[in-house]
């Protein structure tokens, strides 16, 4: 017997950055150890359409589902917690809102009314809510931004309704907000929760349970204190505290009875959760047996949110291997020849990764051709696969002033090039392109097939012969050059099934240096860390030890 589809909205108070995305992904963590089927969605407030063309400065990482939609960097920490699979539908925002009801009205699908945000905005909210309902017991919803934002307002205004709309029965509202500790008076402090969940009352919605981000447990007195203002139960009060590790946090929570009470206020019957595989990580992470520095040579560093599936990967790869990962991120910027060598001789491997735009390429191409000719392992990530063919074309190959015309439209090596027509596999027509194009339309996004040549390095590490990732990038492999590559022995390691998209580059004689086209950090999880990651990482520990013995 099917039973009707429940809903869990999540919003957030006193400022952001407070962790309602994580809070979101460690929720359906629980609710999936208790056999429910869930998918997590995410509203943004900002009028982009998607984050595609925003600076990783403002916003972060832009992640890449199977389906090619560019969405909000808290998708990602829904698919490492859970098992959702997630798509477009899995995010909206203002600018994807607004822009389906101005399409509509231009239409006449209104037949001439008045278009107004009550009811058309709120209306198109509420249906892109359900368009993620089909065949889960549960939705948990994020609502981007901070109670008393103006721009929230519609969402806010849109989830108050969805309550009557699908029955109160099916409906709960978890508010995340803070209550900070201060030392002078050395004591947490209950106001701001109280002005947030009064925020959030004014507009019609009563919070079911407060999540209470602090840095240390608080007390059955505080806990009473906070029922007692905001209109909630004792046990609806939880603390959100600090921790160690991220992946803590659904054992955290579940210490607390949090997905009993969820469960209770949703009348919904499951089975005894199932946490065994989290304490199991989470004993795995305090414990690791090793050690190895991993530099991530990037131009986005002074933002760690920038890299954040990348720096998650990197960590899912050390507890494949049993060691703990220490990230040093180096500004490429600040690579010179003079300094390359002492600015990266402590790590013990060394990662470029994707990025956009002209800034930092010279400082990337160093590091690169310092870990080719150090032996030392390397990874390169999208544009970090372009520019280490560039680098090899330059000093292995006597192909002088190789580049990517994206950085230099007269090289006379255009080794990485605008490729203006390909086949897209995720629409299985052909796609075409050209540099006038609008920058949010001529990307390869989304999971592509590749063959994986055997015996290779990328074979070794996969165990099989073709392999499905994701893409989001302009620029592509030049086939008119690559036979002159493979002469000068760079290794075309993994291509599209047609042979026409080059994937994966190795160079021959080398511990570990590998290029992928793709991002590969996009399909890693902590209780499945993804094989290139472990396969790079135990690279850099034999590196370690070598260098130790």
């Amino acid at each position: 017997m099917s039973r009707k589809t429940k809903f869990i909205f999540i919003t957030g108070g006193v400022l952001s950055s407070l962790g309602k995305g994580l809070a979101s992904a460690a929720i359906g963590a629980l609710l999936e150890s208790r056999g429910l089927t869930i998918t997590l969605q995410k509203l943004d407030p900002y009028i982009n359409v998607d984050p595609g063309t925003m600076n990783p400065f403002q916003h972060g990482e832009v992640f890449v589902t199977d389906d090619g939609a560019e969405t909000d960097l808290d998708l990602g920490h829904y698919e490492r917690f859970t098992h959702a699979k997630l798509g477009r539908n899995n995010n909206y925002t203002t600018g994807k809102i607004y822009h389906s009801v101005i399409t509509k009205e231009r239409r006449g699908d209104y037949l001439g009314g008045t278009v107004q945000v009550i009811p058309h905005i709120t209306d198109e909210i509420k249906r892109s809510i359900l368009s993620a309902a089909d065949g889960v017991d549960v939705v948990i919803v994020e609502v981007g931004g901070t109670i008393g934002d103006i721009e929230s307002l519609p969402f806010q205004e849109a989830i108050r309704q969805f309550k009557s709309d699908v029955g109160k029965e099916n409906v709960i509202y978890v508010h995340l907000t803070l209550v900070p500790y201060i030392a002078t008076a050395g004591e947490v402090k209950t106001k701001p929760t109280q002005h947030s969940v009064k925020e959030l009352r004014s507009i019609g919605i009563q919070p079911d349970i407060l999540l209470c981000r602090t840095d240390r447990f608080l007390s059955d007195d505080i806990k009473a204190k906070i029922a007692l203002f905001c209109n909630v139960d004792v046990d609806q009060v939880i603390t959100a505290k600090d921790v160690d590790s991220i992946y803590e946090v659904p054992l955290v929570f579940h210490q607390q009875h949090l997905d009993d009470k969820i469960v209770e206020l949703l009348n919904i019957w499951t089975r005894a959760p199932k946490l065994h595989e989290w304490e199991k990580l989470v004993e795995k992470i305090k414990n690791p047996k090793d050690s190895v520095t991993i530099a991530i040579v990037g131009k986005y560093i002074h933002l760690r949110e920038s890299y954040k599936s990348l720096n998650e990967a990197l960590f899912h790869g050390g507890l494949g291997n049993d060691c703990a990962v220490e990230l040093d991120f180096v500004d490429s910027e600040t690579i010179e020849d003079t300094n390359v060598e002492t600015r990266l001789a402590s790590a013990h491997g060394i990662l470029v990764p994707g990025g956009f735009g002209s800034r930092g390429i010279e400082g990337k191409i160093r590091a690169i051709r310092y870990s080719r000719e150090q032996q030392k392992p390397f990874f390169g990530i999208c544009l970090g696969m372009q520019m280490a063919v560039v680098e090899y074309a330059r000093h292995a190959a006597g192909m002088t002033g190789a580049h990517s015309t994206e950085f230099d439209k007269q090289t006379p090596f255009p080794v990485i090039y605008l490729m203006t027509e390909w086949f897209d596999y995720q629409t299985q027509t052909v796609q075409k392109r050209d540099p006038d194009s609008d920058k949010g339309g001529t990307m390869r996004l989304g999971a592509y097939p590749c063959v994986i040549k055997e015996g290779s390095t990328a074979y070794r590490a996969y165990g099989r012969k073709e392999i499905f990732e994701r893409h989001r990038h302009r620029f592509e492999f030049n086939n008119a050059l690559r036979e002159r590559l493979e002469k000068a022995a760079l290794v075309i390691s993994g291509v599209s099934p047609d042979g026409e998209l080059v994937e994966i580059i190795e160079v021959p004689d080398h511990p570990w240096f590998l290029g992928c086209q793709f991002h590969p950090e996009f399909k890693s999880r902590p209780m499945e860390p993804h094989p290139l990651f472990v396969s790079f990482i135990r690279a850099a520990l034999e590196y370690k030890k070598a260098q130790s013995d």
